[in-house]
């Protein structure tokens, strides 16, 4: 199950097509330095994303 609190990197880890999920939702920018410090709900906050939305998306 993806959590708000858990990293970018550990995301793109664990779920298949995270990537495409979370790109498609505007974040583009998933290899750079922050995927692996940033938590789900920071990087929602940075880009201005729905982080409800994000998580229904990657727990289907």
């Amino acid at each position: 199950m993806i959590t708000k609190d858990m990293i970018i990197s550990e995301i793109l880890d664990k779920k298949e097509g995270a990537a495409t999920i979370l790109m498609s939702n505007g974040m583009g920018c998933l290899g750079c330095p922050s995927s692996q410090m940033e938590s789900l709900e920071e990087a929602a906050e940075i880009h201005g994303l729905n982080i409800d939305k994000l998580i229904t998306e990657l727990n289907q």
